[in-house]
């Protein structure tokens, strides 16, 4: 069955479970006595029920959505590719162009077009890097290194690569230590890079605000949730899920100061793909609607527990405390 078709089955079965419990409580409300009315605390319980059908309705939608995102951009994943690296080939082509044709008003002038291509050059060799990185991971060409891993370490490392971001833009980043029996099972490096880059790709879209990012262990189902709480505006947000568009083309244009990155919607897939390697995955929890006065965020982050070393940790720390 092709990845789409299972897509509008699993939506399918979602709406037809919803509709299947409002026709039922429908007919159980016309075949109930006339005489008889509701009390308060049934009406109180269908209204719950209402609510709960409602928001599992609104998360099934966003899973369609980021799985439908996500296979379409899978699909094409070169053409994507060289849509990224575009922006800043063409700015270093435009650079040089302009000291080739010797449009340069003096020397200086000319050493910074040369310099900006340069600059291009190199940022676009890291783009590179980053994509081939993933690239070569999904292949096997570069090995995953599955490993047990004291997350506290993992978050300490990770603060220290974001916090400096945050400061420089007056975000406030808040990152609340797991507590010490908390072991997962993943490639060290791998895991930074997706804490990292989710961290700062919420940062960089954020004028003010704040970014979170907690730990909460479900040991009954084995995985450590990693959640990451930002207030990017309903904009910035709704834009991640166009996985092609970039303004940098007309900020180039405009001759505004043009910051080549990979866009959101890449880094998405990256880091996507970057913990199904490691037998994790990556939800999104909750998108802010238009018009709420608080916009919230919430990115999920799934990790295998490590129960050895987790039990091992808390009997260490019961002899001690004895």
């Amino acid at each position: 069955m092709a990845g789409n078709d299972f897509i509008f089955l699993v939506l399918g079965f979602g709406f037809g479970l919803i509709a299947s419990k409002l026709w039922s409580r429908q007919e159980s409300q016309n075949l109930s006595t006339p005489s008889v009315e509701s009390s308060p605390e049934e009406s109180n319980s269908d209204s719950e029920q209402l609510e709960n059908i409602l928001e599992q309705l609104k998360h099934t939608q966003l899973a369609y959505q980021m799985a439908s995102e996500m296979s379409k951009f899978k699909a094409g994943f070169l053409a994507r590719t060289a849509h990224e690296l575009r922006s800043p080939i063409n700015s270093m082509i435009g650079g040089l162009q302009l000291v080739i044709s010797d449009l340069a008003d003096d020397p200086e002038e000319e050493r910074e077009f040369v310099n900006q291509a340069y600059n291009s050059a190199l940022k676009t060799l890291g783009l590179m890097d980053e994509i081939i990185y993933v690239a070569k991971t999904e292949h096997g060409t570069e090995a995953v290194k599955i490993e047990s891993l004291q997350l506290t370490e993992v978050f300490e490392a990770v603060e220290n690569l974001t916090y400096m971001q945050a400061a420089n833009r007056s975000i406030r980043l808040q990152i609340s230590p797991p507590a010490e029996d908390v072991y997962v099972l993943a490639d060290e490096s791998r895991l930074k890079q997706v804490l990292v880059s989710l961290i700062d790709t919420a940062i960089a879209q954020m004028k003010e605000g704040s970014v979170n990012v907690s730990v909460h262990p479900a040991w009954e189902s084995g995985y450590v949730h990693i959640w990451i709480d930002d207030q990017r505006p309903v904009s910035a947000w709704s834009e991640s899920w166009d996985l092609l568009k970039h303004n940098i083309e007309e900020k180039a244009e405009k001759n505004m100061t043009v910051d080549f990155q990979l866009s959101p919607g890449m880094r998405l897939l990256m880091n996507q793909n970057l913990l199904g390697m490691m037998n994790g995955r990556l939800e999104v929890l909750a998108t802010p609607s238009d018009g709420e006065e608080s916009n919230f965020n919430r990115t999920q982050c799934s990790i295998p527990i490590c129960r050895d070393d987790a039990d091992s940790a808390t009997r260490k720390s019961e002899v001690i405390s004895d």
